[in-house]
């Protein structure tokens, strides 16, 4: 039986990774095996034991990981980012988020917002919320979602606005649309580093994939996505 590359990997680089993974297994005869999970998620359960050959989420926890033996010591590499956006039902009306005033104003006149509760999307979002003083009156609005499901509120129906990382918004088209990125003054790029797991079935394998996702070759398969290079 072939052996797959476990890869496990945030959710917020899904819709980029997948797109390009088919042009390494064609090319290499290698084949993986994803899974995905909310940042936190991923060191959480790599924490607890499981398995995996190659990871991606935040540098930070890519550190932690190869600090308690979890990821190959000097494996570490940089993948990338993105940036924070707001996402609507397809067919909305235009809305502008294009200034800290005018994202503020979209914020308290929205009748419901999605956020990711207990990802590295939702934690910021519930700080910015606090620094643009509008936390009391924007939190009555908030539709706290699980991994992977804010984009699907506003599908649903649910929110009218979901604040996610633009990769989930530009997947989920055509049934929900890119509103804007954060303006720039108030963005937060979320970062993506590669790890090898310490126990990786075949560590030579695992590399080739570290290598490629991390190569020049696909960046404008990556850009096409919502991912950008840090």
């Amino acid at each position: 039986m072939d052996q797959h590359i476990r890869l496990f990997g945030a959710i917020a680089v899904r819709p980029a990774v997948l797109a390009v993974l088919p042009r390494f297994e064609t090319a290499t005869g290698l084949k993986v095996a994803v899974r995905w999970e909310l940042n936190p998620a991923v060191r959480r359960q790599i924490e607890a034991g499981e398995p995996f050959d190659l990871v991606i989420t935040n540098p930070n926890h890519v550190a932690d990981l190869t600090a308690l033996g979890k990821v190959r010591a000097g494996s570490q590499v940089a993948f990338g980012r993105i940036a924070m956006g707001v996402a609507a039902r397809a067919g909305s009306r235009p809305l502008d988020i294009g200034s800290v005033t005018a994202f503020k104003q979209a914020l308290t006149g929205a009748r419901s917002i999605a956020y990711a509760f207990d990802g590295t999307s939702g934690g910021y979002f519930s700080g910015l919320l606090e620094r643009l003083g509008i936390e009391e009156e924007v939190k009555p609005k908030l539709v706290p979602t699980e991994g992977g499901q804010t984009v699907a509120a506003v599908g649903r129906g649910q929110a009218e606005l979901g604040v996610v990382p633009i990769t989930s918004i530009l997947a989920a088209a055509p049934e929900v649309m890119l509103v804007g990125r954060f303006p720039a003054e108030l963005q937060s790029y979320i970062d993506f580093a590669i790890g090898i797991g310490a126990d990786a079935g075949d560590a030579e394998a695992a590399g080739r994939l570290s290598a490629f996702l991390a190569s020049a070759a696909i960046d404008e398969a990556l850009a096409a996505k919502g991912f950008e290079r840090g």
